[in-house]
C-alpha cells in the first residue's frame, strides 16, 4: 500500500502536468525554451527575496519572474543586442544573484538541492492546493487567450491585423509562465520546470493532429512521466525531480520511433 505522502506527491506532481503541458506546446512552437529557463533560475533570487524580507516564497517567485518578464520586453526595445543574449544575461545573472544573496544570510539555513531539483515528496494539502488552484486559474486563463496566442505564435503581423492584440496576448502568456514557476518550484526544483514544460510537449507533438490535440497530448505525458518517474524513484532509490525528468526523456525517445514522418498539424513548425 502507497504511503500518503507519494499519494500526494503523485497528485501535486499530476496537477503541475496539466498546466506546464498546455502551456510549454507554446514554449516548443515559439521556440521560448530559452525565456523558460530564464524564469526557473529567476526563482532563485525570488526564494532569496523571500527570506531577506520574509514573505511568502511562492509570491516572491512570482514577482520576481514578473519583473524578469517585464525586463526582457523593456530590453528588447531598447537595447541591441539579440533575444538569446538578452535571456543569457538574464538567466545567469537571476540565478548568481540568488547565490550570492542566500550565501550572505548565514542565518538562513535551506535546502539548495532542494530550491534546485525540487522534493516533491515533501509536499503537503496546502501546496496540492495552490497546486490546483494557480493552474486552475492558468488553464483558465490560458483557454481564454488561446486563439490570439496562437495567431500572433503563427503571425503577429496578421493577428495584429485582424485586431486580435498579439502584444497583450503575449504579455499575459509571460504571466502565466511566472505564475507556473512559482507554484512548480517545490515540485520539480528550479533547474528541471523547463524541462517539465519542454518534453512532453515535444513528444506530444509527433503525434498531434493539431494544435488543441497536442495541448491535450503534451499534458497526458506530462501525467505519465510524473507517474512513471516516481514509481521508478520508489523502485530505485533516485531523486525524484529528475527522475520524473528522465521518464519525460524516456517517453520522447519512444516517440522518435514512432513511424511516419509526415507534417503534424500540431502547431507552426
Amino acid at each position: 500500500m502507497l504511503n500518503d505522502f507519494f499519494i500526494r506527491a503523485l497528485v501535486a506532481g499530476a496537477g503541475v502536468a496539466l498546466v506546464t503541458g498546455p502551456l510549454g506546446c507554446f514554449i516548443v512552437w515559439r521556440r521560448m525554451a530559452y525565456f523558460g529557463d530564464t524564469l526557473s533560475h529567476a526563482a532563485l533570487l525570488g526564494v532569496a527575496l523571500a527570506f531577506l524580507l520574509e514573505v511568502d516564497v511562492t509570491l516572491a517567485v512570482f514577482a520576481v519572474s514578473v519583473v524578469i518578464a517585464l525586463l526582457l520586453l523593456a530590453l528588447q526595445r531598447r537595447a541591441s543586442l539579440s533575444a538569446d543574449s538578452l535571456l543569457g544575461l538574464l538567466s545567469h545573472s537571476a540565478l548568481a544573484l540568488g547565490l550570492v544573496a542566500l550565501a550572505f544570510m548565514t542565518w538562513v539555513r535551506i535546502d539548495l538541492m532542494g530550491l534546485l531539483f525540487g522534493d516533491i515528496l515533501a509536499v503537503s494539502k496546502t501546496d496540492i492546493a495552490v497546486v490546483y488552484a494557480g493552474g486552475g486559474l492558468v488553464l483558465a486563463v490560458l483557454a481564454f487567450i488561446w486563439k490570439p496566442l496562437f495567431a500572433a505564435t503563427v503571425n503577429p503581423e496578421l493577428a495584429a491585423a485582424e485586431g486580435m492584440r498579439p502584444a497583450r496576448a503575449n504579455l499575459i502568456f509571460m504571466l502565466l509562465l511566472a505564475v507556473v514557476v512559482a507554484i512548480a518550484m517545490k515540485i520539480v526544483g528550479v533547474l528541471l520546470i523547463t524541462a517539465l514544460l519542454i518534453i512532453p510537449a515535444a513528444t506530444a507533438r509527433r503525434f498531434a493532429a493539431g494544435p488543441e490535440h497536442m495541448a491535450v497530448f503534451a499534458a497526458v505525458a506530462g501525467v505519465l512521466a510524473v507517474v512513471a518517474g516516481l514509481f521508478a524513484s520508489l523502485e530505485w532509490d533516485t531523486p525524484s525531480g529528475p527522475s520524473i525528468v528522465v521518464a519525460a526523456l524516456a517517453f520522447f525517445i519512444v516517440s522518435l520511433l514512432h513511424l511516419g514522418d509526415r507534417r503534424k498539424a500540431g502547431g507552426p513548425s
